[in-house]
């Protein structure tokens, strides 16, 4: 993936709308949780950030798949991926997976997500 500038402080803002409420609402909140897990990095931020991700995961996957969209399979793939890894993960996150985390979300919404834009009305 090509690397995106991270922000910092790390917060959703208009360079990631997908253009769907719903989506750009749960992308905020998994930039809160990870925000979160930096902030207070413990069990509880942690559990509540693969609590996010797997809601989100599955309503984007449910809205894809309800639109017949293309590029479906890629894009559960590189979800499954990411949760895989994350489940495995415990408190405290190290500094490399607080920034692998960062560095997954800000590149998966400019990159994998932007292509479903348009094509999920």
């Amino acid at each position: 993936m090509p690397g995106h500038d991270i922000p910092e402080p790390f917060k959703w803002d208009q360079s990631f709308t997908t253009l769907y409420a719903q989506i750009d609402e749960e992308h905020r909140g998994l930039f809160d949780g990870i925000f979160n897990c930096i902030k207070g990095n413990n069990q509880g931020n942690l559990d509540a950030l693969k609590g996010k991700i797997a809601a989100h995961f599955a309503y984007e996957e449910g809205q894809m798949q309800g639109k017949g969209y293309s590029g479906f399979a890629g894009h559960k793939e590189a979800h499954d991926d990411f949760q895989h890894k994350l489940q495995g993960k415990g408190a405290p996150l190290s500094t490399g997976d607080v920034k692998w985390a960062k560095e997954w979300l800000v590149n998966h919404i400019k990159d994998t997500d932007f292509k479903y834009k348009g094509q999920l009305d």
